[in-house]
């Protein structure tokens, strides 16, 4: 738009303000008027096509960097809680993980005890056993002792009875005899 164009407009303007004169006793300069009236939409036109047009472009621009941002943020928001849920997750797997291991040493402690303990009865009952059969020997052993005592006694006892004296062997022979057969007939 150029001034050329406005200037008749500005004439038919002047001219309908002389005709009623009305508008310059109120101390209104109707050319003034009408060249900052000009000026102005002039100066909106270069504003619009200068400043608007690459501000609201800006503005957009910021407006999807802001939208971008916040879909990363609302991203983040949901990876944290996936991660969290999965921390949470393998948490649970390591408790329960860490209750079967300490169960299984518990088990594993109880059936150690259990063989300590069998071990310990099978080694009690081992030297009970072992005490018996030294009780049993030395029981033989003291009664073999004792019989053979006894024969000794008996052949001195006899001998001096008699007063005649068979020889050893024989005597003991003859007294194991008796007491074999008087233990079948007792036993």
């Amino acid at each position: 738009m150029s001034i050329g164009v406005y200037q008749p407009m500005a004439q038919s303007l002047l001219l309908a303000e002389a005709e009623q004169g009305g508008v310059a006793k109120l101390g209104i300069n109707v050319p003034s008027l009408v060249a900052q009236v000009l000026n102005f939409t002039i100066l909106l036109i270069l504003l619009y096509l200068f400043a608007y047009k690459p501000i609201t472009r800006m503005l957009d621009k910021r407006s999807e960097k802001i939208r971008e941002s916040m879909e990363q943020a609302e991203k983040m928001k949901q990876q944290t809680i996936q991660a969290e849920e999965q921390i949470k997750a393998q948490l649970e797997t390591a408790r329960k993980e860490g209750q079967a291991l300490i169960a299984q040493a518990s088990q594993m402690g109880d059936k150690l005890k259990e063989e300590a303990r069998k071990e310990a009865r099978q080694e009690a009952e081992g030297l009970v056993a072992r005490a018996r059969s030294d009780i049993q020997r030395e029981r033989d052993d003291a009664a073999d002792a004792l019989r053979r005592e006894f024969a000794d006694l008996a052949i001195r006892a006899a001998e001096k009875v008699i007063s005649q004296s068979l020889d050893k062997e024989s005597h003991r022979r003859l007294i194991d005899e008796v007491l074999t057969q008087a233990k079948t007939a007792k036993g």
